[in-house]
């Protein structure tokens, strides 16, 4: 493979390599006699080609984890891997990974094939290549025929286009991306979502992607890592960090979630069953590794969308729960109901309007809300 083009994935040997591996990485900082630990023991391999992304709040540890990989921070304890060679220690511009900011830092006196070309010039390639490759790269972000223009001239979506095309035209293993989105306004970032999955599609080259923003990671993950207070809460697909989540802070910050407890009243092979309220009852599947009893107290999650509403009681084969309408929100392609149930845990249900605008229940309803037992998510105990 020649340096003119990126990094694709070869053969089988090549792809069983880690293209990003950390082991047990800490990053601690010291201010006015106290420590505080912003990256605690995180672990985890990126594979080879693979769209990547870091989730939490601010302040959980993403974009500290992901400046370690940069090289831009230092790991107070353990070892940062790229494609298998251990990088703890090495400089940022040894390391074959480019970043790509929020700001986008692009030089506002040049042209747009000016600042794509920058780092290959750098890098002393020769000017017919340089041409080829910047032609090739602003092609894929669709910026063909807009090469003389400056950045000024051009919008936020396009000045990220072209910080993408600087950082993709050297070729680097990884590219990482930290909020690259967020300056854009709602409309413009869920079109970019879409064209950030198509290039590295095109380019085939492994995405890291920090952001705060669940939808954006459930878009265009292949994998997510949902961080909090400087650990990985879980690690997975979207749909399998969405359908079950693992513990109730993943449940409550991957998009709406019901969170319903109750006494365990019977256990089978892989299930529980809970009373909620006089006449509520609901059927769980447990996954290996939590410990359920008879008599003890299980929380569990369900998605608003897998609940339906009726009046009256579900069969056996079906979760339900009794509860009164507390709020009716018509939402044009939905309804939102929020529903009080008799145990007194609040719970939203989405319902589509596929078939009719009028409202299954009013305010003060009294319902029954029902489900597939295999909607519901044990979590473990209430805390």
């Amino acid at each position: 493979m020649t340096e003119t083009q990126p990094a694709p994935v070869r053969d089988d040997q090549e792809r069983a390599v880690p293209a990003i591996e950390l082991r047990g990485v800490e990053k601690a900082y010291h201010a006015y006699g106290e420590t505080v630990a912003a990256v605690r023991g995180v672990g985890l391999t990126i594979a080879q080609g693979e769209f990547f992304s870091m989730l939490g709040p601010s302040g959980c540890g993403k974009t500290t984890t992901m400046r370690m990989i940069a090289g831009f921070e230092e790991p107070t304890a353990g070892e940062i891997y790229l494609h298998g060679k251990n990088v703890t220690g090495v400089p940022p511009n040894r390391r074959d990974v480019n970043m790509v900011f929020q700001s986008y830092a692009l030089f506002p006196h040049m042209s747009v094939f000016e600042n794509v070309a920058f780092g290959l010039r750098r890098r002393g390639v020769p000017k017919p290549e340089i041409t080829r490759r910047v032609a090739e790269m602003l092609d894929i972000v669709d910026l063909a025929g807009r090469e003389r223009r400056r950045p000024t001239e051009l919008s936020g979506g396009q000045q990220q286009r072209v910080a993408l095309a600087r950082a993709l035209v050297n070729g680097p293993s990884a590219l990482l991306l930290d909020e690259p989105l967020g300056a854009l306004d709602l409309k413009l970032r869920q079109a970019m979502q879409v064209e950030l999955k198509r290039i590295q599609r095109e380019v085939g080259i492994t995405f890291v992607y920090v952001t705060h923003d669940q939808g954006e990671a459930l878009t265009m993950s292949d994998r997510i890592a949902v961080m909090n207070d400087g650990l990985i809460e879980q690690l997975g697909t979207p749909r399998e960090i969405y359908e079950h989540p693992a513990t109730r802070f993943v449940a409550g910050f991957i998009g709406t979630s019901n969170l319903l407890g109750g006494e365990v009243t019977e256990t089978g092979p892989g299930t529980a069953v809970i009373s909620h309220g006089p006449e509520g009852r609901i059927e769980v599947p447990v996954r290996d590794g939590l410990d359920v009893a008879a008599g003890e107290r299980l929380e569990l999650t369900v998605r608003p969308e897998k609940i339906g509403i009726g009046t009256a009681k579900p069969k056996n084969d079906l979760c339900g729960v009794r509860g009164t309408v507390t709020e009716v929100v018509y939402l044009g392609t939905s309804t939102n109901y929020n529903i009080t149930t008799s145990a007194g845990a609040d719970v939203v249900v989405f319902l589509q309007n596929a078939t009719s605008a009028d409202d299954i229940a009013v305010r003060g309803d009294s319902v029954w809300l029902s489900w597939d037992p295999r909607h519901s998510y044990a979590i473990g105990a209430p805390q």
